[in-house]
């Protein structure tokens, strides 16, 4: 036991120190573990044959068959047109964001593991977080954190809660008959999942500009910049993509997208008519009323044309927020190798967004940008007609999918390396639909294992090729499985050896004589310790017949001591050992102290408002 409460230490406080990354402190624990155990004595501290069983955990396969449901749901393009839903009613700031996102994720993690539905939500929260420029960090803590919440909305939303009634059971073996507890219906929790879930939804809407981390590591799929901060950065390019209505009865109406650009000194690189949508079109396109134009050049210069034509210009984008979403498309640049079929020729005479599908934007060529955008140092020059050069850098508005099969040809040496490079199947969202309503029916309706359940989904979508094997490799988040998988015997030590039951009659005798609501908040807040340092399923296998005991020595309802406990092994904000944090860790770029510093407060809050609900309506 003594050994166990030092290794805790130790664990503890290379977590908050950050002293070696998390995932591989979790490995040092384990093999830690391992080698403590072939010494005399310390036996009981880690079968040896058995020290790597985490990896073939439930949890640890749920959370591998998730993360690989969730990427096969993206491939699709799925969960861009939910992001897109979300951004349409949610708007672009954090404030209304985040109530959407959390209160979606807290009440789908009522009815499926807490886990799946954070990794089902974590690409679109990628998408939002790129198309907003909202930091991923300012926005998947509150997610995460309403997934945990979410749990205590029904009986089957988290372990500890599924658990509870077989220990009832078990703990009416040897209690009289008058003090029989009955078992708990599914929604008997939902006002005090509910109330937690709001709670958290608050907490982050009034108090996420102090508690949460301000940035964080960028995203794969956000990795590029903006336009508008790529273009001023690298080429003194002052330009912004907005979306300009062209109503009925125009006086545009039949003028050229080139007339229009060389007359403004701007850019057309999309349009809208009909139910239609065009991606770079052709220069000698004629403007057909009604119809929308996405535009790239300097916003004031815009809203001028506007003004001169009778045009509106959205505040955002509206019809084109997909198609020009970072995710999808952007800036690219691309050089002319000397054996080109390029050189002598201009953007115009090879009819260039057909044949290569890039808008051109600018040339840079010996120090100097040549574009239609006016800037500081040069005037507008129009890049249509400038014979290309051997040596020519090419910035242009590309779809990604283009970029990839431009850079197999040897007309362009393509510069940019940062792009998003999936491969996009909406042709097999069908399938992967009916694998993932597959896999939550097993989950709801059967007794099946969650890990197969979910493995079902997974190797469906990996057999229709909604997956590549490759791809499902890489969907995964192996230092997050390795975080949970080595973590696990540290948990089996604490429990084997007696040292959690130790630390529990230790702190209960402490709370000997006290009154029955002090006996229900000591009984909460060791929950809540235990969780952090082992798996709730052990801390409410463990605590719930101790809670019982005591509640009956006190004279206080054993089932509301009991519920107490399984509602609180959900209280697991302070550091990233709980599935869900360790899986936003990495993408969310945080570290164990804002853990600490944003989960401190959330946990005195889930304290408060659990036990004041459940003694209201109890």
């Amino acid at each position: 036991m003594g050994v166990v409460l030092a290794i805790l230490g130790v664990t503890i406080a290379l977590f908050v120190t950050e002293l070696f990354r998390i995932d591989f402190t979790a490995i040092l624990v384990m093999v830690s573990l391992g080698l403590l155990s072939q010494f005399p004595g310390l036996g009981n501290l880690a079968d040896a044959t058995r020290l790597f069983d985490g990896f073939a955990s439930n949890a640890v396969i749920s959370i591998i068959a998730v993360m690989i449901i969730g990427a096969g749901l993206d491939k699709t393009g799925l969960m861009s047109r939910v992001a897109a839903a979300i951004l349409k009613y949610g708007g672009k700031t954090e404030f209304r964001i985040i109530p959407i996102v959390s209160g979606t994720v807290g009440v789908i993690s009522s009815f499926m593991q807490n886990v799946g539905a954070a990794a089902l939500f974590l690409p679109v929260v990628s998408r939002i977080s790129v198309r907003t420029e909202i930091p991923m960090s300012r926005l998947l803590m509150p997610m995460g954190f309403c997934a945990i919440l979410g749990g205590t909305m029904t009986m089957v939303g988290s372990s500890p809660l599924i658990l509870l009634n077989d220990l009832l059971v078990t703990s009416n073996a040897v209690l009289p008959a008058d003090q029989q507890m009955e078992s708990f219906s599914l929604f008997s929790v939902t006002p005090i999942g509910v109330c937690l879930i709001v709670t958290g939804i608050l907490y982050f809407m009034l108090l996420g500009r102090w508690v949460l981390p301000g940035s964080a590591m960028k995203s794969e799929a956000g990795s590029g910049q903006s336009v508008r901060d790529y273009l001023k950065k690298i080429y003194g390019l002052k330009s912004d993509l907005v979306e300009v209505v062209v109503p009925e009865g125009s006086i545009l109406r039949g003028h050229s997208f080139s007339d229009i650009m060389l007359a403004h000194n701007l850019y057309i690189i999309g349009s809208y008519h009909r139910g239609q949508k065009w991606f770079t079109p052709t220069l000698d396109t004629e403007v057909e009323d009604p119809c929308r134009l996405a535009v790239l050049g300097r916003r004031k210069v815009i809203q001028a044309m506007a003004d001169d034509y009778g045009l509106e210009v959205l505040p955002e984008l509206d019809i084109f927020a997909e198609t020009y979403a970072p995710t999808v498309s952007g800036v690219a640049e691309a050089v002319i190798p000397p054996d080109s079929n390029m050189i002598g020729q201009t953007a115009r005479s090879l009819a260039m967004r057909k044949t290569y599908g890039l808008g051109l934007l600018a040339i840079h060529r010996g120090g100097e940008t040549l574009s239609l955008v006016e800037t500081e140092e040069h005037e507008a020059t129009n890049v249509g007609q400038v014979e290309f050069q051997a040596g020519d850098t090419l910035v242009a508005f590309t779809a990604w999918d283009n970029l990839t099969r431009i850079s197999r040809g040897r007309d362009l040496v393509v510069v940019t390396s940062d792009y998003p490079r999936d491969e996009l199947r909406p042709h097999k969202v069908a399938w992967a639909l009916v694998f993932f309503l597959i896999a939550l029916g097993l989950i709801l309706f059967t007794d099946l294992r969650l890990s197969i359940a979910l493995l079902v989904g997974a190797t469906g979508m990996i057999a229709t090729n909604v997956l590549r094997i490759d791809e499902a490799y890489e969907a995964v988040s192996w230092s997050t499985v390795f975080l949970l998988a080595s973590l696990i015997p540290l948990g089996q030590a604490v429990q084997n050896t007696g040292t959690a039951e130790w630390i529990a009659f230790q702190i209960l005798s402490l709370l000997d004589g006290w009154p029955i609501w002090a006996l229900q908040v000591g009984l909460a807040v060791l929950a809540t310790g235990f969780t952090l340092v082992m798996s709730n399923v052990g801390a409410t296998v463990l605590l719930v017949p101790l809670a019982v005991s005591i509640a009956v020595a006190a004279g206080a309802d054993p089932a509301i001591f009991a519920l107490t406990v399984a509602i609180s092994t959900s209280n697991s904000f302070l550091i990233p050992t709980h599935q869900v944090n360790a899986l936003i860790m990495g993408p969310g770029g945080y570290k164990v102290t804002d853990f600490m510093r944003t989960g401190g407060i959330m946990t005195v809050l889930f304290l408060l408002v659990s036990l004041t609900v459940m003694n209201f309506i109890y």
